[in-house]
C-alpha cells in the first residue's frame, strides 16, 4: 500500500476546529478569536452569508444551458490548448490519492475535467462536468470560488466549504492569468471524503504557472526574453516570459516577468524601452549572435539576467520546435551552457566564469563527470 502523508494537525484535531469555526461564524455570526481559519475561508463564507445562503441548503450542481457551454469552450480555445498536457501530468503527481482536475472559466464554469473521476459516486460525478456552475454565488465556498475571488492560490479540506452538502469535498485551487495581466480561469485538484493533501496547494500553483507560461509562448512574437534575477540560471517555471514584436513592442508577458518589471494587473506594458535602460537592438544583437543571459539594467535601478531568444518563423516562440511543440525552459538552460562550452572550445573552467555559474554545475547540466 502506499503509504500517506500525515498533515501538520492531527485530522480529528483540524475537524474540530473547523466545526467550532462553523458554529462561531455560521451559527453564531461572531468574529472569529482566536482565528480558526485561513483568512480565505472566512472572508468567503462571510460573502456566503451577505448574498442570503444558508449552510444547512440543499444546493444541486447545476449546468449552463448546452449552447451557452459550447461557447464558453469555443471562448477558452486558448486556455484549454494551454493546459491540456499540464492536466494529464498531473495524474502522475496525484497518483493513488483519488483527487482529479478540473479546469474553469474566469466565472466558475467548468470547461475540462481530467482524473479518476468515480462516476458511480454521485458526489463526484456531479461537480465533474463540462458546463456545471461552480462559482462561489452558485455552490458556496469552494476552492474555485474562493480562488476567483481573492486571485490567489488556495487550500479548502471538507467542512471548510460553506455548505453542509459540499463538506466531502478537499480541493486546492489556484488563479491562471493571461498574458495581458488578466485572470482568465482557475485549476482544481478536488477529492471526495479523502485524506487532507495541503501539499496540493504547492502542485496546483506550479501547474497554473506553467499553463501560464504556455499561454505567454503561444502570442505571436519576434523575440522572447527569459528574465531571472543575476545569480539565477534560468530554466524553470519561475523565470520571467517576456514577448517582443518586431519593433521591441511587448505583446506578452507572464506573472513572474510582470512582478520583476514591477507592471500591474491590468496595466498596458508597452515598449521594452520604457523598462530596460538598454536600447531594444541590444537585446535583437544578443538573441542573434547567442551570447547567453545578459545582465540588463532597468529603469527603476534594478537589474535583471536576461536570455534573448529569437522565435522560428517570426511568430512562434524559440521555445518552440518545429511543428509548435514547446519545450521545456531548462532545455534552453542546456543548450545555452553547451554552446558556452563550445564557444569556449571546451574549456569547462572558462564556460563557468562566462555563465557566472560553478564548474560543477556545467557538468551535472550535461550530465558529464569532472
Amino acid at each position: 500500500m502506499t503509504p500517506q502523508p500525515q498533515p501538520s494537525m492531527p485530522q480529528q484535531q483540524r475537524l474540530a476546529l473547523i466545526e467550532q469555526a462553523r458554529k462561531a461564524v455560521l451559527e453564531s455570526r461572531a468574529p472569529l478569536s482566536p482565528p480558526l481559519l485561513a483568512p480565505w475561508v472566512e472572508r468567503s463564507w462571510r460573502r456566503c452569508l451577505d448574498i442570503g445562503l444558508e449552510p444547512r441548503q440543499h444546493i444541486t450542481f447545476d449546468t449552463v444551458t448546452s449552447g451557452a457551454a459550447q461557447r464558453a469552450i469555443e471562448a477558452n480555445q486558448p486556455l484549454l490548448r494551454a493546459a491540456a498536457p499540464v492536466i494529464q501530468s498531473l495524474s502522475r503527481a496525484m497518483a493513488h490519492t483519488r483527487y482529479f482536475a478540473i479546469l474553469t472559466d474566469a466565472r466558475g464554469l467548468v470547461i475540462d475535467v481530467n482524473g479518476p473521476v468515480d462516476r458511480h459516486n454521485p458526489q463526484a460525478a456531479s461537480i465533474a462536468r463540462i458546463g456545471v456552475d461552480l462559482s462561489e454565488r452558485a455552490v458556496g465556498t469552494t476552492a474555485i470560488g474562493t480562488t476567483l475571488a481573492d486571485l490567489q492560490p488556495v487550500w479548502l479540506h471538507r467542512g471548510e466549504h460553506f455548505f453542509d452538502d459540499t463538506s466531502v469535498y478537499s480541493c486546492a485551487g489556484a488563479p491562471i492569468w493571461g498574458p495581458d495581466g488578466q485572470c482568465v480561469g482557475m485549476l482544481d485538484l478536488t477529492g471526495v471524503n479523502v485524506i487532507e493533501q495541503p501539499a496540493l496547494k504547492h502542485l496546483v500553483t506550479q501547474s497554473a504557472r506553467s499553463i501560464e507560461n504556455a499561454l505567454t509562448l503561444s502570442q505571436p512574437h519576434r523575440l522572447l526574453l527569459c528574465l531571472s534575477w543575476p545569480g539565477r540560471m534560468p530554466g524553470d517555471a519561475s523565470d520571467g516570459l517576456v514577448c517582443l514584436d518586431a519593433d521591441g513592442q511587448i505583446t506578452a508577458l507572464n506573472r513572474p516577468a510582470a512582478d520583476m518589471l514591477g507592471i500591474a494587473a491590468g496595466m498596458a506594458p508597452g515598449h521594452c524601452s520604457e523598462l530596460f535602460a538598454v536600447p531594444v537592438e541590444t537585446l535583437f544583437d544578443a538573441a542573434r549572435h547567442q551570447r547567453g543571459p545578459l545582465e540588463v539594467p532597468l529603469w527603476s535601478g534594478l537589474r535583471l539576467s536576461v536570455l534573448a531568444q529569437l522565435s522560428q518563423g517570426g511568430e512562434r516562440g524559440a521555445l518552440h520546435g518545429a511543428a509548435g511543440h514547446s519545450l521545456p525552459l531548462k532545455d534552453v538552460e542546456t543548450a545555452m551552457i553547451r554552446k558556452a562550452v563550445d564557444d569556449a572550445r571546451g574549456n569547462v573552467k572558462e564556460a563557468a566564469r562566462a555563465l557566472g555559474i560553478s564548474r560543477a554545475t556545467v557538468y551535472r547540466k550535461l550530465g558529464r563527470k569532472g
